[in-house]
């Protein structure tokens, strides 16, 4: 766990991870390094910044950096406050694809709507399955219209552990499985299996536009959920 005694720095660390898309690991080396302050001792900035790039360059394709959060979806046209099904939800984003893979990030591509995975004892329909050619691995989108629960992250996992085994080729990355809810949990980011889990994760959408404020204001509650399922607990009570 991370405890960084300087409120100063807590915040500017939190609000450079948030800014830069650190991983996990390059902000827990840049903390080590003493970052912060090697910046604010020298003249020669860009040199530090580029030392730093050059050092991390190992950890840029780190998974976190690709996980979006929250994934802003007004495209999809649902005025605020509408009922709809997960269904719907599906179709809708089949409908704008385009838009959906440009806010989900960079190295996306479609693969499937629906993909049955079999078992010997059973049927399985995975709602949206992509690949990054960055991470060089699948990425299984279940979506649900409402907050997400210990039961949507344990039927991620058994999808994340049967694509592993069934559909996993020679060269590929381990899967990993995003629950796109309309709301995340504390108590689940900090005591179900995302707690330190690399594979799965548990991101928001919203179906309108935010004002600046707004999504300043549900960054930093994301972030918070992120502190929470990595046990950046010394960065959590800052400004994130």
């Amino acid at each position: 766990m991370l405890q960084i005694e300087d409120e100063t720095a807590r915040d500017w660390y939190a609000q450079e991870a948030g800014n830069e898309a650190w991983s996990v690991r390059t902000l827990q080396r840049n903390i080590s390094s003493q970052y912060y302050y090697r910046l604010l001792q020298t003249q020669k900035k860009e040199v530090v910044k580029e030392e730093m790039e050059s050092l991390t360059a190992d950890y840029q394709k780190d998974k976190l950096g690709f996980i979006k959060n929250p994934v802003i979806a007004e495209f999809l046209g649902y005025p605020n406050n509408t009922d709809f099904s997960e269904s719907n939800l599906e179709k809708s984003i089949i409908t704008n694809l385009q838009k959906f893979l440009m806010e989900l990030g960079k190295g996306y591509a479609f693969v499937a709507r629906q993909q049955h995975i079999h078992t010997e004892k059973q049927d399985y329909y995975i709602d949206l399955v992509f690949y990054n050619y960055i991470l060089k691995c699948f990425v299984l989108i279940d979506l649900k219209t409402s907050k997400v629960s210990h039961q949507d992250v344990g039927q991620m996992d058994m999808y994340v552990r049967m694509y592993d085994e069934l559909k996993r080729t020679e060269g590929d990355n381990p899967t990993i499985g995003i629950i796109l809810c309309s709301d995340t949990d504390e108590d689940i980011a900090r005591y179900s299996i995302l707690k330190g889990n690399e594979q799965l994760f548990a991101s928001k959408y919203k179906l309108y536009l935010p004002t600046e404020e707004e999504l300043r204001n549900e960054i930093e509650t994301q972030k918070m959920m992120f502190y929470l399922q990595y046990d950046l607990g010394g960065l959590e009570n800052g400004n994130g």
